[in-house]
């Protein structure tokens, strides 16, 4: 049997150009990516998207080696995403 992992929510996201962010990301779930821990799930948009409320989650993440990832899953309570090397980056990852 499988346990069902709760998975981290975005806490905070600062990046107001990207077509999920309404005071808060309302997209289901994110996906951090592989160069500089970029959200891969940022859209530059002036359309609106999303489910309409701010509970998006920490679908996945590409970082291996980042401290809190276990099995390509993020097992931190909470991350922000804001302003990094690239426009959305997961501001919570650290190396191991």
């Amino acid at each position: 049997m499988t346990q069902m992992l709760e998975m981290p929510r975005v806490q905070q996201c600062t990046v107001s150009e990207c077509g999920y962010n309404h005071d808060g990301c309302t997209a289901f779930a994110i996906t951090i990516g592989r160069a500089h821990s970029e959200c891969d799930t940022y859209v530059e948009s002036e359309v609106k998207g999303g489910m309409g409320q701010v509970l998006a989650q920490v679908g996945a993440c590409k970082r291996s080696e980042c401290m809190y990832n276990s099995d390509l899953e993020c097992r931190a309570p909470a991350i922000s995403v804001g302003s990094g090397p690239d426009l959305a980056d997961c501001l919570t990852y650290q190396p191991k």
